[in-house]
């Protein structure tokens, strides 16, 4: 199992929901479903990030086993909010793994989506049709917060600088900060 990939859109079809005790993930039913260890989708190291596309952005986790087409296993819930995930919209990243127990993007020590990681192109591009990053290509984290003055801030930085990004355009992806 790699430290990352290059695919920030590995795979976002269907809804899933987690049960936070058994740590599983299942696919919801319906429309076209939720596939996971298809060829091209969800494989062991990936990680699964609850929410994003909605703008209700529950976390992120490192998946350890997939058990069906259905059903896949995350090994922590640590980078998890802790609210209920049921029928909740997912994207399978290659982000870096370090990335969801980093307390800096971690959903369960912020609570909000003021953290986040992004794939960038070799464009400057996010997961986004309109953004344009200018930190380089690779992975990067995006944090926004408020200054002692009360002015809104955007800290970006490079955690893993890399050629080869793929982003997988979708415009329905919450937008990074400017």
């Amino acid at each position: 199992m790699a430290l990352w990939g290059n695919n920030d859109n590995v795979t976002s079809r269907g809804t899933v929901s987690l049960n936070y005790t058994t740590k599983v993930v299942t696919g919801n039913s319906g429309g076209s479903g939720t596939q996971f260890g298809n060829a091209g989708s969800a494989q062991v190291g990936d990680i699964i990030r609850f929410g994003a596309r909605d703008g209700v952005y529950f976390g992120d986790a490192v998946i350890i086993g997939i058990t069906s087409a259905r059903q896949l296993t995350i090994g922590s819930t640590m980078g998890l909010s802790g609210a209920s995930i049921a029928s909740t919209d997912f994207t399978i990243t290659q982000a870096p793994k370090s990335s969801v127990l980093d307390s800096k993007y971690s959903e369960a020590s912020w609570g909000t989506n003021d953290s986040f990681v992004y794939a960038v192109d070799a464009d400057g591009r996010a997961r986004t049709d309109n953004t344009k990053f200018e930190t380089g290509v690779g992975w990067v984290g995006v944090t926004t917060y408020t200054d002692t003055h009360g002015t809104l801030r955007v800290k970006k930085e490079i955690l893993v600088a890399m050629s080869g990004i793929s982003t997988g355009n979708s415009p329905e992806y919450n937008n990074p900060p400017a």
